[in-house]
């Protein structure tokens, strides 16, 4: 199997080879008379991902994201393609599957609504058929770890969508799955349970090598967790590769804050760098990510009275959003009507 660099990927645990999602949709056009329209939901996809990979998977709605997920835990079939997940069928042998894999769906619980936390776990391990050792060893170390250790008693439904959200991940890892899939896994939720649920998810992947798979709106957690990132629009991927090329990609710029003695004209900086705005003694400057602020630190420093300066790193929101507005296609795109 050939990854995003061109060599060859021996441990590759999920691959997917020209995958495609098409739904048939039906559209009211007139009385008594409608219009049948396919869906490119997920539109040729070719990718891999290695054992112990954590890896970003991003879009806007609407995009394919949980198209993808949900073919790759089997609960929908491709319409083309070849996808395997160590080395099984997802949709032909989803049972066998279900044991190596952990799903979080980060709007939906896995968890029973009206039972303690507690008897949810006590279910999954006789649904999974975990070693009672096992499953006592895991369900120790994950509630302390996600702080579940007051909540054990409290049903469901009475559970904040932070706490619950925990709770769904440790149900996802009682049974020591090989990969986990993690749809919108913060969503909703306040500063302090977005860091520790990082936290959680950074450890377990390096102590435990878990290959982790995740889709999310919220970028600091590709920030802070992936190394590499694959960008999703229309079905179609539009970037595979590591964090920082996405900068390239999207052609993004970082920031330079200068802090002068006094109010001066705008300074004259070298091409491509330039002034984008003045407020008395402080300037910004704009500068490619992919180049280095040292030249232009230095050149500013002998020939201006500086104060202070800071670098601004690019805002990775908007270098998505760039690259969507460039590829971006008619409105129809993705869908042909059918006769």
């Amino acid at each position: 199997m050939v990854g995003e660099s061109g060599t060859v990927m021996e441990n590759a645990f999920i691959e997917l080879d020209r995958v495609e999602k098409v739904f048939d949709v039906r559209k009211k056009t007139g009385f008594m008379k409608r219009e049948r329209r396919q869906v490119r939901a997920v539109d040729a996809i070719s990718f891999t991902v290695a054992r112990g990979e954590m890896v970003g998977y991003i879009g806007p709605n609407g995009a394919g994201k949980s198209t993808t997920i949900k073919m790759l835990t089997g609960i929908l079939t491709p319409s083309g393609g070849r996808l395997r997940v160590a080395g099984i069928d997802p949709s032909r042998e989803r049972i066998r599957l279900a044991h190596r894999i952990g799903v979080v769906f980060g709007q939906r619980t896995t968890l029973w609504w009206d039972l303690p936390l507690i008897d949810s776990y006590r279910l999954m391990h006789r649904m999974y058929r975990i070693p009672d050792a096992r499953y006592r060893e895991n369900l120790d170390h994950l509630v302390e770890l996600l702080d579940l250790s007051a909540l054990l008693d409290v049903p469901v439904r009475q559970l904040s969508l932070g706490q619950r959200m925990r709770g769904d991940i440790a149900a996802a890892l009682l049974h020591d799955p090989e990969v986990l899939y993690l749809d919108e896994p913060t969503i909703g939720l306040d500063v302090i349970s977005k860091a520790r649920v990082r936290d959680f998810l950074r450890e377990l992947n390096t102590e435990r090598g878990t290959t982790v798979l995740l889709t999310t709106h919220d970028l600091q957690d590709i920030e802070q967790l992936c190394s590499r990132v694959m960008v999703i629009d229309h079905g179609r991927l539009m970037y595979d590769g590591p964090l920082a090329g996405l900068h390239e990609a999207g052609e993004s710029e970082r920031t330079l804050v200068v802090d002068l003695e006094r109010e001066l004209p705008p300074i004259e900086a070298p091409a491509p760098a330039r002034v984008v705005r003045v407020e008395g003694p402080r300037q910004w400057l704009a500068f490619p990510a992919s180049e280095s602020a040292a030249p232009l630190v230095a050149r500013i420093a002998a020939e201006y009275p500086l104060v202070d300066l800071s670098v601004r790193e690019p805002d990775i929101e908007a270098v998505i959003a760039k690259m969507y507005a460039e590829h971006a296609g008619p409105a129809e795109h993705g869908e042909r009507a059918v006769s």
